[in-house]
């Protein structure tokens, strides 16, 4: 991918979450939640970022659990 539509990208999914988070006008937004936003727009926006992000995240322990999100993610 070009690497000026990958930045534009990354800033437009960077202003998506922020602003789910701060359209939830809490004071304080577990890491867990924001973790989640993340994943949810890597998902959709760059499947390989995602599944990086997923397997640091979601801290996969072995090649069955990395296996089973790829799974879902061939699934869609």
């Amino acid at each position: 991918m070009n690497f000026l539509i990958w930045n534009i990208k990354n800033s437009t999914m960077i202003d998506e979450i922020e602003n789910q988070i701060f359209n939830r006008e809490e004071k304080e937004i577990p890491t867990s939640v924001i973790g989640e936003l993340v994943m949810d727009k890597l998902k959709s926006v760059d499947e390989v970022a995602y599944v990086r992000f997923a397997s640091v995240y979601r801290e996969f322990k072995d090649v069955s659990t990395f296996m089973e999100e790829l799974g879902k993610l061939l699934k869609k």
